[in-house]
């Protein structure tokens, strides 16, 4: 997500124009979310990826991130449901 102007998703991502693109990031900080997804992918624990950003992404932020996009994924898959649906 890219925005043309600044755009709050919960307490702690934003996607700011003037801020990486307007790529998603942790709110005052320059860490995107994506690769904070990437680390957990990875298999990373919370702590080791809140000290590899010197603590600028705490717990809260994490889960928040991780909340989001598993929203995202559920809206996309009924979606897909839906289209099928309609479409049989």
């Amino acid at each position: 997500m890219r925005a043309r102007k600044r755009v709050e998703l919960g307490e702690s991502i934003v996607s700011d124009p003037e801020i990486c693109g307007g790529e998603l990031t942790f709110k005052g900080t320059r860490v995107l979310v994506r690769d904070v997804l990437h680390m957990l992918e990875d298999g990373w624990d919370w702590a080791r990826i809140s000290a590899a950003w010197d603590g600028r992404v705490g717990r809260e932020a994490i889960a928040e991130a991780l909340g989001l996009a598993r929203e995202a994924l559920i809206e996309k898959a009924e979606k897909r449901a839906e289209k099928r649906r309609r479409a049989a």
